[in-house]
């Protein structure tokens, strides 16, 4: 079974090696991954990766369609053989890990459990910066195991998910969170299951961007979202911008949506001793671990560059200062969607009424 992941990056190679481990000991056999405007050599380290079969790096350098860079990115994709081959595919971003609960932690395992699945929701359980100030070279799965409750009420994006589906011919376009352009002839014989394994009702197939939150999604599978790492690399995050919507800027505001850390779980620990001899081998190249040991060095001097501009140095300074997230209650997530939906009312009225 061909099972494809694809990966969209910029100045990541720090993280590179350890993701591709651990999602290799997953059951992935193949990645697909575009690297744009890179500075800290993840592009050079992409082409010495793809040389060794199970990875196809393109760059995506621009210029980029509507949409931004990962849009390009999938629609390019959508062309290849490597996709149009593949018999599933999930699309992910280089801060999440899947983590299946069941068998032996594998993709094969997980559609084992879900033989009817034609595709499956992967939600997030965000992980929160756990007071990690400094950025260290050491695996994110082992540093960062403060997250958010299983539960979580508000906000919605906090249950946002990532969809492995099967590439049959229903969906003829990827997505960022979903499979986009689908073949309405087909969409009858879809099933889409969620991470508890519960089948899913007929709007999953064709609009919805999250789970409903308030309830527990994570009991089979759940993607472990690592989107601000240490203080230090979340600087550099809003340094290097975002895939999409690229317009906005990284500010207190995306940490403070993200920064769970009231529970532990250290679920995904049970994958290194799979990992682990991969990560090790990859390391052991003397391409891969000097391109490795640069990106490191590479990370330390640009945050020490940026700390000498004014906006950076107020960023850190205002991350030093912000504690972990609360989680919000029940009862003011009700308010809170209340007004969300009354909102959505408003709108909808306002559009319906313009010229």
């Amino acid at each position: 079974m061909n099972i494809l992941a694809v990966l969209c990056v910029r100045n990541e190679a720090a993280f590179l090696l350890e993701w591709l481990a651990h999602h290799r000991a997953c059951g992935f056999t193949h990645f697909l991954v575009f690297s744009n405007d890179c500075d800290d050599g993840t592009d050079v380290m992409l082409d010495a990766l793809a040389g060794q079969g199970w990875l196809t790096h393109i760059r995506n350098d621009g210029p980029y369609d509507k949409g931004g860079i990962q849009f390009t990115a999938l629609k390019h994709a959508q062309k290849l053989d490597v996709v149009q081959q593949a018999d599933w595919i999930l699309p992910l971003d280089v801060d999440e890990f899947v983590n299946i609960h069941v068998g032996d932690g594998t993709v094969p395992a997980l559609l084992n459990a879900l033989p009817d699945a034609t595709a499956i929701t992967l939600t997030w359980r965000l992980f929160g910066n756990g007071d990690h100030i400094r950025y260290k070279d050491a695996p994110v799965t082992r540093l960062f195991t403060k997250c958010a409750p299983a539960v979580l009420h508000w906000p919605w994006r906090a249950s946002m998910f990532k969809t492995l589906y099967k590439n049959d011919g229903t969906y003829r376009k990827l997505g960022v969170h979903r499979p986009r352009n689908p073949d309405t002839a087909r969409l009858d014989q879809a099933r889409w299951f969620d991470g508890e394994g519960r089948e899913l009702d007929p709007q999953f197939k064709t609009k919805r961007l999250f789970s409903n939150f308030g309830q527990p999604n994570h009991a089979l599978v759940q993607l472990n979202h690592y989107p601000l790492g240490a203080m230090e690399s979340y600087v550099m995050k809003a340094d290097r911008g975002r895939a999409v919507h690229s317009d906005h800027v990284l500010g207190l505001d995306y940490w403070i949506e993200r920064n769970f850390c009231s529970d532990t779980d250290t679920s995904i620990a049970r994958m290194s001793a799979a990992s682990a001899p991969i990560l090790d081998t990859l390391k052991a190249d003397p391409v891969l671990g000097e391109l490795h040991q640069r990106a490191v060095a590479w990370r330390h001097a640009r945050f020490d560059a940026l700390m000498q501009q004014e906006p950076f140095r107020a960023l850190f300074g205002r991350l030093l200062m912000a504690g972990p997230t609360r989680p919000v209650s029940p009862r003011a997530a009700r308010f809170m969607v209340q007004y969300a939906n009354r909102s959505r009312r408003t709108d909808a009225e306002a559009a319906t009424k313009a010229p």
